[in-house]
């Protein structure tokens, strides 16, 4: 894990590549277009880009005509205004008539950092995931955000993706085997299993280092796509581990916590344990600070595993 790359800066690499690939791409922003890395985009295809202004409820609602008239859209904003301010159209006017809109939503997390605790938004997965039809996905670094969202935009229907504001770890490399829907193990293991998604990902893998000094053998999953969530790989895990720990850049309510603890509860109990955002604000301040306080680090995985070992 030797470079780092946020993957906001994947998506704005990645959009350009497959604008060359795709005619019928269009790309939409809030005025944002420099942070969220859509301004390469605006540059080498200019009539294939718009901005709609600080109008989030404007954006997806002409994101969705665009669609429905046979293009496919990938619109962005910051993640705070694309699952909350613009929810309700959102849901009505993309989710229920199965517009072809690829929701890229960056800035969220903790990781916003000094924007403080207005824009650093712990429901978005939660929200989005209520969606019927919606997918939902939290690539882990730069090469997986890149592969995940040719995918998105290669499948017909609606597609939540969230990127992150702060450059980290690359992991994976070109050759590896990415897909929407399935989880990754990253590192085997047969004591516990942390299944991490999006930034928390590069932390479980440092926590699973850590542990392995202890004699803990740690599973680590990256589980980028919330939903549909890869149920068997979940069902495999409880069964093999028997103590599940999941880990992620967002409340622990809704999301990627409850989406394991659904399974399990229904098809494989397990012990368990959830890290992320306690159903509390953050706050404005630096972002490694802010992982720290509010137990988002991969000493907070390790001293879940040592709870639940």
């Amino acid at each position: 894990m030797a470079d780092k790359m946020a993957t906001r800066a994947a998506y704005g690499k990645a959009l350009v590549e497959m604008g060359a690939e795709n005619p019928n791409l269009v790309v939409m922003d809030a005025d944002l277009s420099k942070s969220t890395m859509t301004a390469e985009f605006s540059k080498t295809y200019p009539d294939r880009f718009f901005n709609m202004g600080i109008a989030e409820q404007n954006l997806y609602g002409t994101a969705a005509g665009l669609a429905l008239s046979g293009k496919v859209v990938c619109a962005s904003t910051f993640a705070m205004f694309a699952a909350g301010r613009a929810f309700e159209i959102i849901r009505n006017s993309i989710g229920y008539t199965g517009a072809n809109v690829k929701i890229c939503a960056t800035h969220a997390g903790i990781t916003v950092g000094e924007d403080g605790a207005s824009h650093q938004t712990f429901e978005d997965l939660a929200l989005m995931r209520t969606i019927p039809g919606m997918t939902v996905v939290n690539p882990s670094d730069g090469v997986s955000a890149r592969m995940l969202l040719k995918q998105a935009v290669g499948f017909e229907g609606p597609c939540y993706v969230r990127l992150g504001r702060a450059a980290v770890p690359v992991f994976y490399d070109e050759t590896a085997e990415i897909k929407l829907g399935k989880g990754n193990v990253l590192r085997p293991g047969r004591d516990v299993t942390v299944i991490a998604t999006g930034i928390m990902v590069a932390e479980a893998m440092e926590a699973a280092s850590q542990l392995a000094e202890e004699g803990v053998d740690v599973r680590v999953i990256d589980m980028h796509t919330i939903k549909p969530l890869d149920v068997d790989l979940v069902v495999e895990a409880a069964k093999e581990t028997g103590k599940i720990v999941t880990a992620e850049e967002h409340s622990v309510i809704g999301g990627l916590g409850s989406a394991v603890a659904e399974v399990l509860c229904t098809k494989q109990p397990a012990k368990m344990i959830m890290v992320g955002q306690q159903d509390t604000y953050g706050e404005s301040g630096k972002p490694d600070e802010l992982k720290e306080k509010y137990g988002m680090t991969a000493d907070a995985i390790v001293a879940a595993v040592r709870e639940i070992y």
